[in-house]
């Protein structure tokens, strides 16, 4: 078993993140696996190093330990690069010049309570019939959806397991063009997605067992369909309940109230925090 905690260091990690880290690492100590840590730093605008640093802090004040160093995103870019260039030698991939301006007045029906899918609304295809010579330095990089399941067989699946007993997860490709539409494999400012940077580094890292919040189970027929595409191996999955406040609200990162650090500094101890999250 392999499990692996993937934060971003865009803020300081809350209780939700607490509760996500430590049943990863629990699920791997108590069945003689390991524990990985990776810095999912690939969003350089967003991403600060006191943050990262307060990851560090705060993880090994919960008591959790990694194996050095840690894999950072921002330093695989090359194995990102050469991932999109087998997709597009697929001839699965169009640039996309479309802003978000672009993409809204191109929208048919209001969007304002409509869900969306794991990227927001699904892109109407406006750059669809662009090739990748004509791409520019500005595009972003889609998948073309239609071509991708047309690869691969009716139904695609997957392992979940966060109920009492693992339960296959089946994916209609028919649902992959509904729900999800050409996403986008590498933005135009960081050369990759999170879509494709998560599947390229858990293949890498030989990634067993995903532990992760029931929020990013709408972006795991996404990251199995990429695993095909790929030939890269799936890891089983648990979609794990969400930490919220006392309003049913999900923690953010902006929820300072809820930090980690602010509970060591308020006196809490590791097993208090444990407790506050029902473990």
């Amino acid at each position: 078993m392999i499990e692996r905690f993937a934060p971003s260091p865009t803020g300081l990690l809350h209780l939700g993140h607490a509760y996500s880290a430590l049943l990863a690492f629990d699920a791997a100590r108590t069945n003689n696996g390991t524990f990985l840590l990776r810095i999912e730093d690939i969003d350089l605008a967003r991403c600060k190093p006191a943050f990262e640093q307060a990851i560090y802090d705060d993880l090994a004040w919960l008591g959790l330990s990694w194996p050095s160093p840690v894999m950072r995103q921002s330093t695989r870019l090359p194995a990102y690069e050469a991932a999109l260039q087998q997709l597009i030698a697929l001839d699965l991939c169009y640039p996309c010049k479309c802003t978000r301006k672009d993409i809204a007045q191109a929208m048919s029906a209001p969007q304002e309570g409509v869900n969306p899918g794991p990227d927001g609304p699904v892109y109407p295809g406006i750059c669809r019939g662009r090739t990748m010579i004509e791409s520019a330095k500005t595009d972003a990089i889609r998948l073309d959806m239609r071509k991708a399941v047309a690869q691969m067989p009716r139904t695609l699946s997957y392992i979940e397991t966060a109920g009492e007993t693992p339960e296959i997860i089946e994916i209609n490709t028919d649902k992959l063009l509904a729900e999800c539409g050409d996403i986008v494999l590498a933005r135009k400012d960081i050369g990759t997605s999170y879509h494709l940077s998560v599947v390229v580094d858990d293949a890498a890292q030989n990634i067993t067992h995903v532990t992760r919040g029931c929020d990013l189970a709408p972006a795991t027929p996404i990251h199995r369909l990429l695993q095909a595409l790929l030939e890269l191996p799936t890891p089983l999955y648990r979609h794990h309940r969400l930490i919220r406040d006392e309003s049913g609200k999900r923690l953010a990162k902006r929820d300072d109230a809820r930090a980690i650090a602010k509970y060591r500094a308020d006196g809490a101890s590791p097993q208090d925090v444990r407790e506050m999250v029902g473990l």
